[in-house]
């Protein structure tokens, strides 16, 4: 195996995919292969180094992921829940290992991402970041601990321009306490669909969403007991965070077998006793 990893970037021209271009570019021992839009976006042809704010780099922005494959040991995504799947897909085809930041899919595209897991090495994360995964183990730790006296809240605020509610971190967030807890989460979540009305449920665990303005992303977990309120919570102050989480995914991919991963396994936080 190469020393270096050649990463191809989906969605190059978005916020997300100017990140990771951004991020590739100055860690060592990484490559770009290039990146790719969807067919017709404003950005097919122009430069990606441009495009992320850096000197031109002679790597022009594809309008599908064939090409940059060919080039590539791996490949990070942040575009949409079925653009995703039709880019682990093609991924699967090169055999080359697919990191996705992707939130917001439905059950079915779960299940079509898990099939195509058994072809390739797929990282999936709700969240890429360090500070989000260490968050979450703490989570469960606390959850763990505590009695189910303690009532369970998620509150999580994103930009205006976010679609899905409540965010994939606040997921994650909500199955880490309910592991926690030895509950089923889809059992137990709570205000997912809407505001939640009438007398909390025991082993309830609540979500509130907020959205506006420009903000990256803020998650809190509170156990509120009778006499206590015990908050965990984490700021994003750059998305380069999750850029950079994505990059050390990608790193840590390449060469692994076929399966499902998380952060937490690249990260190797261990969440058992």
């Amino acid at each position: 195996m190469s020393s270096r990893t050649s990463i191809l970037v989906a969605g190059a021209g978005g916020r997300m995919g100017r990140a990771v271009v951004a991020e590739v570019l100055k860690t060592p021992g990484a490559t770009l292969a290039g990146g790719f839009e969807r067919p017709g976006g404003p950005d097919i042809g122009k430069d990606i180094g441009v495009l992320a704010g850096l000197d031109a780099i002679g790597l022009n922005v594809e309008d599908a992921p064939a090409k940059g494959l060919k080039r590539a040991g791996v490949m990070i995504d942040f575009t949409a829940p079925g653009a995703s799947v039709d880019n682990a897909k093609a991924a699967a085809e090169q055999g080359v290992a697919h990191v996705i930041g992707t939130t917001g899919f439905s059950t079915a595209e779960e299940a079509e991402i898990a099939d195509i897991a058994r072809r390739i090495a797929v990282v999936k994360s709700g969240n890429m970041s360090v500070g989000v995964n260490v968050l979450t183990a703490l989570v469960e730790a606390a959850a763990k601990a505590l009695s189910k006296d303690y009532d369970i809240e998620i509150t999580e605020a994103h930009h205006r321009l976010k679609v899905d509610a409540p965010s994939g971190t606040a997921l994650m967030l909500g199955r880490a306490a309910a592991r926690g807890r030895g509950a089923d989460f889809e059992k137990k979540a709570a205000g997912m669909t809407g505001s939640r009305a009438g007398q909390r449920k025991e082993g309830d665990i609540g979500f509130a969403v907020i959205r506006g303005g420009g903000v990256i992303g803020e998650h809190e977990v509170a156990f509120a007991g009778a006499q206590e309120v015990i908050r965990l919570s984490h700021s994003a102050i750059d998305r380069g965070l999750f850029a950079k989480g994505a990059v050390a995914a990608a790193k840590w991919a390449i060469g692994k077998p076929p399966g499902l991963y998380s952060m937490r396994d690249v990260l190797g936080l261990d969440f058992s006793d």
